[in-house]
């Protein structure tokens, strides 16, 4: 019977732990590898992300989520980009191109959209079905928060911030 206790301390312990270290950042992944391919037909890689904060954000031009968001995406990008901080929006790959470039310049998008014409990058990033999906990425090229639908802008200024006060060591 004193063993059944033990081990259930044990497990106790591990799942705490576990959660702990997840918790604290320690569980933080590398960005995946990716080339993104701009609307201008320059390309931009994940190693281009480190050195900045950056927000990933997938989405469509036919989800109402994304549109509404947007805004929002675009206000934190202008609050933020002074400070270094970016934004790379990748439109999803059943999105007509021609549909995201009459979005982005009809909005006046002032970031950086990527057209993800083969799915490639959204499968990269952890299969991406859902959008909006976004990413906050920290100096490191280090993915530290994710979301699917539209995050809580409020706490999410607050991790750009506390992002943007760390180092960026290697």
């Amino acid at each position: 019977m004193a063993s059944k206790h033990w081990i259930a301390g044990v497990v106790a312990a591990a799942v705490i732990g576990v959660g702990a270290w997840v918790y604290s950042g320690a569980g933080q992944s590398a960005a995946p590898q990716s080339t993104f391919v701009l609307l201008d037909g320059s390309q931009k890689t994940t190693a281009d992300l480190k050195g900045k904060v950056t927000l990933v954000n997938f989405w469509a031009t036919s989800c109402t989520t994304c549109v509404a968001e947007m805004p929002e995406i675009i206000s934190t990008h202008n609050k933020y980009k002074d400070k270094g901080f970016d934004t790379l929006a990748v439109a999803m790959s059943y999105d007509p191109p021609s549909y995201v470039v009459n979005f982005v310049e009809s909005r006046k998008l002032p970031f950086n959209v990527a057209l993800d014409n083969t799915g490639g990058v959204a499968k990269a990033w952890g299969d991406v079905q859902l959008t909006p999906s976004t990413f906050i990425v920290n100096k490191r090229g280090e993915i530290v928060k994710s979301y699917v639908g539209a995050p809580n802008f409020e706490e999410l200024h607050k991790l750009i911030e506390k992002l943007l006060a760390e180092p960026a060591a290697a």
